[in-house]
């Protein structure tokens, strides 16, 4: 509850403008500021598209229709997609990318509607009495709000501001998303590929040791080795085929692809090469230089708030309402006219609730604004040096598949291959050192996935979008693929 004081004054003159003069400030000031608080929306797509180029290339837009345009989308999918590619298919057609846009106008205008003057209250009553009639009109506004108007603007705006960067940071890492999904997706598809071929080898490697059982060559545990291999090669294939649908589907959902354009999507065949040399610390730090996305928010979030703690400092003790009144009585008897001007002020007193509990739960948000800063500030470096590493290794072990591994199991393919047509080894032996060198590069496209997936993830956490990243150690020949000879 609140207890409030009404002090009215009238003016019985005839002539007078008070109420007047009080209209006409209070429609003069509704005028200037009325329009002021506004959120540009095409403005703020047009500024993303701007300072976050590398990402969107220009391509992020507010679809006022649900329509697609099939003809654009159908142009992009006649040929295999790639990785730039897939992020304007996303950007273009994923309703995604409309829901943080919508979301964002929403938020920055509920932001900005702090800013406006708000509406005067008119009340009117009629009252009869005897032969008096009396017609009171009542005009009023909050001066409280129209004084702390000039710091509520300056709220409304950094919360707007903070909802901008916000709204960057989201549309940065579904791009990110979108990057990593695509890779996963062709790598997987790669993957697979060489797991037929690996299945393919251990079924006629199967079926010679079974016909050499036959005929009695082979002894039954020898042909139970080959046929061992086989079973596991077969749940590989398996494995690798369903890992292959769920990741291109997963990329069908990131792009945001209906069923008769998800069967259109054609991926390539391989990764993309690796670049020739990696990007040094020099380059990143000069990367990171711009404008963190994590920070410029959680700064905004905090000023926003400190802002609001000493509104709230204000407005939790006391709350003024200015009204201009004018009252005409009319005399049915005599037929005269009166008309009464004047005003009132309403007075809100801290009696029942001093503001005691708003003014802590300001304090606390605020504490906890700035904690939030202080926390995205000293996790920025850490983040950034993380990623770094994370992409020189996964560089590093990448290079050394390509470089190394898979040379080394070429050559010792092509050797074996000349001893096997100089009888020096049998078939099972030259088939289980194919099958060792399919396994070399299903490794160095998993470590090429690393790379591409830890690109993504450091050029996101340059501009303040860090996402987890983890190295693995790509997975080498098993056991049974070493284990084929008799």
């Amino acid at each position: 509850m609140s207890a409030s004081i009404t002090t009215k004054t009238h003016d019985c003159r005839r002539t007078g403008g008070s109420s007047s003069a009080f209209a006409l400030v209070v429609a003069s000031t509704a005028l200037f500021f009325g329009g002021c608080a506004s959120v540009d929306i095409d403005g703020r797509v047009a500024a993303v598209n701007r300072e976050f180029r590398d990402f969107t290339g220009g391509d992020l837009r507010l679809s006022r229709s649900v329509e697609v345009d099939e003809a654009a989308l159908s142009g992009l999918l006649d040929q295999p997609v790639s990785q730039e590619m897939a992020v304007r298919i996303a950007l273009m057609h994923s309703p995604v990318f409309q829901i943080m846009l919508n979301e964002y106008w929403g938020n920055a205008a509920g932001a900005m509607q702090m800013a406006r003057v708000p509406n005067p209250v008119f009340a009117f009553e009629r009252l009869r009495g005897g032969d008096e009639l009396e017609i009171g009109r009542l005009l009023s506004i909050g001066a409280l709000d129209l004084l702390t108007l000039p710091q509520r603007r300056k709220i409304a705006t950094q919360r707007r501001l903070a909802e901008e960067w916000k709204l960057s940071g989201e549309v940065v890492e579904k791009i990110t998303t979108v990057r990593k999904s695509w890779v996963r997706a062709v790598a997987a598809q790669q993957t697979a590929g060489y797991a037929a071929q690996v299945f393919e080898s251990a079924e006629a490697s199967a079926e010679l040791a079974r016909r050499m059982e036959a005929a009695g060559n082979f002894n039954r545990i020898t042909r139970a080795r080959q046929q061992a291999f086989h079973a596991d090669a077969t749940a590989q294939l398996a494995v690798a085929r369903q890992e292959s649908l769920a990741r291109r589907e997963e990329l069908i959902r990131e792009l945001g692809l209906d069923d008769e354009a998800a069967k259109k999507l054609i991926l390539p065949a391989t990764l993309p090469s690796l670049p020739e040399a990696a990007l040094s610390a020099a380059e990143v730090s000069q990367l990171a230089k711009t404008a963190r996305l994590d920070l410029q928010w959680a700064r905004y979030q905090f000023e926003s708030a400190r802002a609001a703690q000493g509104l709230t400092g204000i407005t939790s003790w006391i709350d003024v309402e200015v009204a201009g009144r004018r009252d005409s009585i009319f005399d049915d008897d005599s037929g005269a006219r009166e008309t009464v001007r004047g005003y009132e002020v309403e007075l809100r007193l801290p009696v029942f609730d001093v503001g005691d509990l708003e003014r802590a739960a300001m304090n606390a948000e605020t504490t906890a604004a700035f904690n939030r800063y202080e926390s995205v500030r000293r996790a920025a470096g850490s983040h950034l040096r993380e990623h770094y590493a994370a992409y020189q290794t996964a560089y590093d072990l990448a290079i050394h598949h390509r470089d190394e591994i898979v040379p080394l199991r070429k050559t010792i393919s092509e050797e074996n291959l000349l001893r096997y047509n100089g009888m020096l080894i049998g078939v099972f032996e030259l088939l289980a050192d194919s099958r060792e060198q399919i396994s070399a590069v299903m490794s160095s496209i998993a470590a090429q996935q690393q790379f591409w997936l830890s690109d993504a993830a450091l050029r996101a956490s340059v501009v303040g979008r860090p996402q987890g990243v983890e190295i693995m150690a790509p997975r080498g020949a098993t056991a049974s693929d070493r284990g084929g000879g008799h």
